[in-house]
C-alpha cells in the first residue's frame, strides 16, 4: 500500500531540495554592497515625491475591483463568440441577458459615484 506512495514522496522531497538548493545559491552569488539610490522604491526614474505607503483613496481600490469585475465579464463573451453558430437563437438570448445584467451593474455603479475620481 506505501509503495504508491512512494512516487510522491520522492517528487516532494526532489522538490524540497530544489527549493532549498536554489536559495542557497542565490544567496551566496548575491552582490551584498547596498547604496543610498539601490535602496530607493523604484519610480520610472522619477525621484519619489511621497512616502511608497501613503493612503490611497477607497475610491481608487473600488474602480481597480469594478475594471477587474468587467474585465472578467467580458472574458466570458470570447467562448460565446467563438461557438456562436451553435448556439443559435438559445445562445443569443443568454448573451443578451448576461449583456443586460453586467449593464444593469454598470449604471448601478455609475450612480452611487463609484466611476468618479474626485
Amino acid at each position: 500500500m506505501l509503495d504508491a506512495y512512494i512516487p510522491i514522496f520522492l517528487f516532494i522531497l526532489v522538490a524540497l531540495g530544489f527549493a532549498i538548493f536554489t536559495l542557497i545559491v542565490a544567496g551566496l552569488v548575491h552582490p551584498s554592497r547596498y547604496s543610498k539610490v539601490k535602496l530607493e522604491p523604484y519610480e520610472c526614474g522619477i525621484e519619489p515625491d511621497t512616502d511608497a505607503r501613503d493612503r490611497y483613496s477607497v475610491r481608487y481600490y473600488l474602480v481597480a475591483m469594478l475594471f477587474v469585475i468587467f474585465d472578467v465579464e467580458t472574458v466570458f463573451m470570447f467562448p460565446w463568440a467563438v461557438i456562436m453558430d451553435e448556439l443559435a437563437l438559445f445562445g443569443l438570448i443568454e448573451m443578451l441577458v448576461f449583456l443586460f445584467i453586467l449593464v444593469v451593474g454598470y449604471v448601478y455603479a455609475w450612480r452611487k459615484g463609484a466611476l468618479e475620481w474626485t
